[in-house]
């Protein structure tokens, strides 16, 4: 049976955390999967949107259709690079910029809560098997943040 997979229980676990962090972004003004995109301006500010694209390993009208809710709410500005008219650069706002402190501590609070059910060796075992299982490519750009817990 597949809800008897280790398969199933992770998406179970990732969906319960998915629709508590949504929750709490409502407030922020934000709608769930866009601060995943100011994550990568937060690490970079400027980037092409085609890089934003290939970074978060999505298909491009996802990006376009978040950038422009982002720019409407003020949290972000799109303009032609100057040496590459064609090529469009993401740019934080002042406003994108404050959402990062709260967003983080949305995401700190999920993790705290996923571990506290489990004793601190636990935790750390837990932490160092999942980013060893952390191998999907359109998380490349990512997983050397967390080379310290390998």
């Amino acid at each position: 049976m597949l809800d008897e997979t280790l398969t199933y229980a992770l998406i179970k676990i990732a969906k319960m955390h998915r629709y508590r962090v949504a929750a709490e972004l409502t407030g922020l003004g934000l709608h769930v999967g866009q601060e995943m995109l100011l994550n990568q301006l937060w690490r970079e500010d400027g980037l092409p949107q085609s890089e934003l694209i290939a970074r978060l390993g999505v298909e491009p009208p996802t990006v376009t259709k978040a950038l422009q809710r982002l720019e409407r709410a003020g949290f972000v500005r799109r303009t032609p690079d100057p040496h590459r008219p064609r090529m469009i650069r993401v740019h934080l706002t002042e406003e994108g910029r404050r959402l990062r402190e709260p967003v983080e501590d949305i995401w700190r609070r999920a993790d705290e809560e996923l571990l506290s059910r489990l004793d601190p060796a636990d935790r750390q075992t837990l932490v160092h098997l999942i980013f060893s299982l952390w191998t999907c490519p359109s998380a490349e750009g990512e997983r050397s943040l967390h080379a310290d817990t390998e």
